[in-house]
């Protein structure tokens, strides 16, 4: 177990660049409207959980999910919107990060290949991009040039199949995310409305992508899959249902890129009737918790994670410090968690016990209207 954590802290610091000891900087994603005008950034101290005043990084329309490059060096934001360069389609934008004050520049931007993108992930080498788009339940493959801008889109697939049983959610498809594999062979997209998470191959010389065999994994009828994350020993497959609040455990095979369900559990406390999605799911770096954010109940989901097996064990509930939790994160560190309260316009920080798992409130937060997406990058200064 202590080789699993150590393996999973050095992870962090690869990926993100950085180690504990550094700085960081936070950027938060959000619905623009009277008063936010695109992609946020403040300075967040991991020795005390402290967060600077929030500055806007850079204007642009309804930036609601973020990613980071692996180099650290630039953004990329899914614009969630309907139109882009007169076409039916949203974007996805491509910025340079400031290494001295953190502000974002733009870079460029292409069509997502469909209506409403919500989410974005980028290859772990760095040269591809792939996004959702919720509103035409379709997926794209952008590449990522050197300079980290984006080139024209390779790959965009709208799925097809039958549709979930609940129809207020799921009267057609409703492609909700998009993840590579730790390798970056494979890419995985949760659709909500058709209860299904498709496999990809992607052809990382012409940035293709095709049906894999088999070419997806069915969810329970009206679970809604929306997001997805691994364990860092990269073993297992975690997948947050927004429709029947749960969460699915998988077994993944890294080698044939498949999933075999291990568990499905409630992200809710016993007897709590009231209306709820889920939205937002991680492991903590150690591998030995796993978060799911309740969006009615209004809180952060603790489980027990068993690395050996993949099973997890529910272990109490945290509320959130606000309405609708849309996204939260953790640092790469594992000590901090924060969450951004989508209804209630702030973003609070929670002390993470590294023996159980639990949260705990601390008096930092920040306002902030509609944030949507908590991301971390290192501060070089």
């Amino acid at each position: 177990m202590h080789r699993i954590r150590v393996l999973a802290a050095i992870a962090s610091c690869v990926t993100f660049g950085l180690c504990a000891e550094e700085g960081l900087r936070m950027y938060i994603g959000t619905y623009t409207g009277k008063q936010s005008k695109g992609i946020y950034v403040c300075d967040f101290d991991p020795a005390t959980g402290k967060l600077g005043e929030v500055q806007l990084a850079v204007e642009t329309p309804n930036p609601t999910f973020l990613a980071l490059h692996p180099n650290g060096k630039y953004l990329y934001s899914a614009n969630e919107i309907g139109k882009f360069e007169g076409r039916d389609t949203g974007c996805i934008s491509a910025f340079a990060i400031d290494p001295a004050t953190g502000l974002l520049k733009l870079l460029n931007a292409q069509p997502s290949m469909g209506r409403g993108p919500c989410h974005v992930a980028v290859a772990p080498n760095g040269k591809h991009l792939v996004g959702a788009n919720y509103g035409e339940g379709s997926i794209c493959a952008i590449p990522i040039g050197e300079d980290g801008s984006l080139d024209v889109p390779t790959a965009g697939i709208r799925h097809s199949g039958a549709p979930g049983p609940n129809k207020g959610r799921q009267e057609k498809p409703h492609a909700h995310s998009t993840n590579f594999d730790p390798s970056g062979r494979f890419v995985f997209a949760a659709d909500l409305g058709l209860d299904r998470i498709f496999i990809y191959d992607l052809d990382a010389s012409r940035g293709t992508l095709a049906p894999h065999t088999p070419p997806a994994v069915a969810a329970a009828p009206g679970a809604g899959p929306r997001h997805l994350c691994f364990h860092p020993n990269s073993r297992f497959a975690f997948v947050v249902n927004e429709l029947n609040n749960t969460v699915t455990a998988y077994r993944f095979d890294a080698e044939k890129g498949t999933l075999t369900e291990v568990q499905s559990i409630g992200t809710l406390p016993a007897g709590f009737a009231a209306k709820n999605t889920t939205a937002e799911v991680l492991v903590h770096p150690s591998g030995r918790f796993l978060y799911a954010s309740n969006r009615g109940h209004d809180s952060i989901a603790i489980f027990k994670l068993d690395a050996e097996t993949g099973k997890l064990t529910a272990a109490g509930h945290q509320a959130s410090g606000g309405k609708t939790p849309r996204n939260f994160n953790l640092t790469p560190d594992g000590r901090w968690l924060i969450a951004a309260n989508q209804d209630s316009d702030n973003v609070c920080v929670f002390r993470v016990d590294e023996t159980t798992g639990a949260l705990a409130p601390t008096e930092h937060s920040r306002s902030i209207e509609k944030p949507v997406r908590v991301l971390f990058a290192a501060h070089p200064g």
